[in-house]
């Protein structure tokens, strides 16, 4: 496991970590690391992006569908 250190975290951050760790019952490592992996696991933007690229939008609605369907609804 990897040991990382963090500088020049502003001092009322870290108060608010400490305090959110406490009240969860854990220690400001613990806590910081598990927000980490939720980090670390979500996708990044580019990657969101990269996907989306790459779905079959072959039954997608054009543009004309859309504003047609929109039409429709309004009085």
């Amino acid at each position: 496991m990897t040991t990382l250190y963090i500088r020049d975290v502003p001092d009322e951050v870290a108060e608010r970590l400490k305090q959110r760790a406490a009240a969860d019952g854990q220690s400001l490592s613990a806590y910081v690391a598990a927000a980490l992996t939720t980090l670390a696991e979500r996708p990044s933007n580019a990657e969101v992006v990269a996907r989306l690229r790459l779905r079959d939008r072959s039954d997608a609605p054009t543009p004309q569908e859309i504003i047609a369907a929109v039409q429709a609804d309004r009085p």
